[in-house]
């Protein structure tokens, strides 16, 4: 029995540095594999090396930036384990180890705001020049401009959620014109500011507008995303169009 479990504890333990690295990586893919957010979380990373290449920050900038990705992608993988361990500990609902998953899923919450006022503070001032220069160059619609587009964005919904024959007016159909709307909106704001934290600012709460409508599960998200197109593509055509003439 001793040579069993001395067998047995010796298999779990890693036997030196490459060993130990090779458990370290077999962590980091079983939390990518298992984890939508380590994903994400991984997907942003590699968009903010991108911006990184493409921007040509400084080196004081990219160690600050590779710093705090670090410290999100860490914050979720401890997260994990301890999700792991509590899973193992009690595998039924206790209000305890709710509360310990909880703590730890605002702590990468945490991290990766901290993160976002990060990347925020470096990326914004070699982006936003060049966002408020586009925004400049597609040219400032009128009031007329702007309420013609919107409605017509609203027409439009309506004629195709009567097309379907799907939802209601205001819950459920082809599109989600919640959705529509607001990113008409949003986009509308952002040509008449020019402002990319204007239209930053807008473009979060016409996302979270259109969250609402699947949480709330009047839409699925192929509904919203029709929907978000729907309101910035034909909002952007009408006014370039209107403004020309």
């Amino acid at each position: 029995m001793k040579n069993e479990e001395s067998q047995q504890g010796s298999s779990v333990k890693p036997h030196g540095f490459v060993d130990s690295v090779n458990c370290a990586i077999e962590g980091i893919l079983y939390a990518v594999k298992n984890q939508r957010h380590m994903r994400n979380h991984f997907l942003v990373a590699l968009a903010i090396l991108g911006a990184v290449l493409l921007l040509r920050v400084s080196s004081l900038e990219f160690t600050l930036l590779a710093i705090t990705v670090s410290f999100v992608l860490f914050a979720e993988l401890v997260n994990t384990a301890i999700e792991i361990c509590i899973d193992i500990v009690c595998p039924d609902f206790h209000p305890l180890a709710k509360a310990a998953k909880d703590v730890a899923a605002g702590a990468v919450l945490t991290a990766a705001v901290g993160a976002a006022v990060m990347g925020y503070l470096i990326l914004s001032r070699y982006i936003f020049p060049h966002y408020r220069e586009a925004l400049g160059m597609i040219g400032t619609p009128s009031e007329m401009g702007t309420l013609v587009a919107i409605l017509s964005v609203v027409l439009t919904v309506v004629i195709l959620k009567a097309l379907a024959g799907k939802g209601r007016p205001l819950a459920g159909g082809s599109v989600s014109g919640h959705a529509a709307v607001s990113f008409a909106i949003a986009t509308a704001v952002s040509l008449k500011t020019a402002d990319p934290m204007s239209s930053i600012l807008t473009m979060v709460l016409a996302i979270i507008v259109s969250r609402s409508r699947i949480a709330l599960r009047l839409h699925t998200f192929r509904e919203v995303v029709a929907g978000a197109l729907l309101g910035t593509l034909l909002s952007l055509i009408l006014l370039l169009f209107l403004g020309k003439i």
